[in-house]
């Protein structure tokens, strides 16, 4: 079973102690390449280097979080620009709309994020969309700014009308570790088969949204990319699908949709 994870914090502070050893675990498991969330300028220039350090195996992605969007300022989109003409950076995100816990302003907010939706047509590079609580808006800036434009809607804890029109939208749904949960998973599981295979993208957002059907559990409670073939086998038994069905469509769909 080979793997992309398509959302590592990799950057992370907790990833610190042991970076390249996560990243060998996660080879050792079958994941064998891993897309490094940027989420801040910084996070951003961050992760694109740890890419450039194992060409191949590493990818990031380059844009802001919109619990970021307040630090944003006249230099953030062309330094942006400039991350994403470089190879192994291979998105534009993580970006979009989080009105559940209002860390920025949401008209900063929207601004900053019609701002990379334009800066993605620019590049001709795939979005690596966040949304929460705030599809109305997502939607509609969607629509005004990069109407068809591919992407995935990372870590989709939706509704089912909002997987639909994510859908109708043409994104592929990304799926974490969310699924396995026995009390917040729930309706995951159960609108899982409505996505297709070939809009289907796995991810573990480590180090968060540990699996908590894991077994053991992780000490400390740090997720890790070696942790996506439980993911997947969670996800393949909600789908009535293989496993190996569902690794190879989830492979496929990144490798076309990022070009890795």
């Amino acid at each position: 079973m080979r793997l992309v994870d398509i959302g590592v914090n990799l950057g992370d502070r907790r990833f610190a102690p042991d970076r390249e050893a996560v990243v060998q675990r996660a080879r050792a498991a079958g994941v064998d390449r891993l897309l490094l969330t940027g989420t801040s300028l910084p996070r951003s220039h961050a992760v694109a280097e740890l890419a450039a350090s194992q060409p191949g195996v590493l990818f990031a992605t380059a844009g802001v979080h919109p619990h970021d969007a307040k630090t944003v300022d006249a230099h953030t989109l062309p330094a942006l620009a400039a991350l994403l003409d470089q190879p192994h950076v291979v998105a534009v995100g993580e970006c979009g709309l989080d009105y559940d816990r209002d860390f920025s302003p949401r008209p900063v907010q929207r601004a900053v994020f019609a701002d990379q939706l334009a800066l993605a047509r620019d590049v001709g590079k795939p979005l690596f969309l966040h949304c929460r609580a705030a599809f109305a808006d997502f939607e509609q800036l969607f629509h005004a700014h990069a109407p068809g434009h591919p992407g995935v809607l990372h870590c989709f804890t939706g509704n089912g009308d909002e997987l639909d029109r994510a859908l109708a939208l043409g994104l592929h749904i990304g799926i974490t570790g969310w699924i396995c949960d026995e009390r917040r998973g729930l309706e995951l599981k159960a609108l899982a088969p409505r996505i297709p295979l070939d809009r289907l993208l796995v991810e573990t957002d480590a180090p968060y949204l540990v699996p908590r059907s894991l077994r053991p559990k992780p000490r400390g409670g740090r997720n890790e990319p070696a942790f996506l073939p439980h993911i997947v086998e969670v996800i393949a038994q909600a789908l009535g699908q293989p496993v190996a069905a569902v690794a190879a469509a989830s492979t496929a769909n990144a490798e076309r949709l990022f070009g890795i």
